[in-house]
């Protein structure tokens, strides 16, 4: 995708003064205002030129100009090295974020708040998902005589239940030595470690283990933890969803459970921020919108994903920007949750 040198600076304009105005760009104003030292005429022929490639449209024959899909491409491709954001916004960032409580529930919820309140626009930071979670220890609570609620917590800073049964009755007394036993056979291990470590069991810790097995498992199969989402109204005070009926069917897709599996479609690259513009975006309902999405964590330990997501006409540069610099606090602070 090549852009002569004139016409990439035109471009380059259109794009920024449309993200910032939200008005369609006119020749005369580029002429007025970012003194490129040509005639409105030739102006006029590159914006033509830019035009027929499929870089801008107009909404109307005499109103001024506004990037496509294809130029909020070109304008990504172009930025993406070297971003950063402004060191005194970085150190905000950071001392924010350091005032967080110890509950990992509330450090991801005020690091989502942050990031909206940076981009102007929804952000989504999900919970940081091990490749393989590990037992830090489990609890038996008795519930009826035969009945018990089996509570595990992962090192990742998880706690799942599930109710059980046994066939025979079985006291809180009895429930607890039985959890510590296990506690102690199994802390640190994940899943398949389990599994090998089965034998010469009793029926109850068999009945246990076995649960405690599936319940790993399925927090394994899982691609990401669940997201927090903020700046919803945010997103919507801009011009683009005043009076739209579009707003009803994005708010559907954020409540599905699915809907960022969807959207990414493929392996997030630690360091490596994805752009989806428009159509790009396999959910038909955020076709008008953009996200950009990257992921934090540590290899090979734990990660989640960290996105933005807005109108075509967002500041990509401060979305990118702001998302790594949230992206490194994050995946520098989450040691101490793992």
């Amino acid at each position: 995708m090549q852009v002569a040198g004139r016409r990439e600076a035109i471009l380059r304009i259109i794009v920024e003064d449309y993200v910032s105005g939200t008005m369609p760009v006119a020749s005369k104003s580029i002429t007025d205002k970012h003194g490129l030292k040509v005639s409105p005429a030739t102006i006029r022929n590159d914006m033509a030129h830019l035009e027929q490639e499929g870089y801008i449209a107009r909404p109307h024959h005499s109103a001024g100009s506004i990037p496509t899909a294809k130029a909020y491409r070109y304008y990504v491709e172009s930025i993406v090295k070297d971003i950063e954001l402004p060191l005194a916004e970085q150190y905000m960032m950071y001392e924010l974020l350091k005032e967080a409580k110890e509950e990992i529930e509330e450090w991801l919820k005020l690091a989502a708040a942050l990031l909206a309140r940076f981009v102007h626009n929804i952000a989504i930071i999900t919970y940081p998902k091990a490749t393989q979670c590990r037992l830090k220890h489990l609890d038996l609570v008795a519930l009826q005589d035969f009945i018990a609620l089996l509570v595990i917590v992962l090192y990742e800073a998880k706690v799942r239940q599930q109710i059980l049964s046994f066939n025979e009755r079985i006291t809180q007394d009895e429930l607890t030595k039985l959890a510590n036993k296990l506690t102690s056979a199994y802390a640190g291990m994940g899943s398949s470690e389990i599994l090998a470590n089965t034998s010469e069991l009793s029926f109850e810790e068999e009945r246990v283990t076995g649960c405690l097995i599936d319940m790993m498992a399925t927090e394994d199969k899982l691609e990401y933890g669940r997201p927090y989402i903020e700046g919803l109204r945010l997103m919507l005070d801009q011009p683009e969803f005043a009076d739209s009926p579009r707003t009803l069917k994005i708010l559907e897709v954020l409540e599905k459970e699915d809907w960022l599996r969807n959207v990414i479609c493929q392996e997030l690259g630690k360091g490596k921020v994805k752009v989806i513009i428009g159509e790009e975006n396999p959910e038909v309902a955020l076709q008008d919108l953009s996200v950009v999405i990257g992921q934090y964590g540590i290899p090979d330990k734990a990660s989640g994903v960290i996105g933005v997501l807005g109108p075509k006409r967002m500041d990509y540069a401060r979305a990118i920007s702001s998302l790594n610099c949230l992206s490194t606090l994050l995946s520098e602070s989450i040691t101490e949750y793992l």
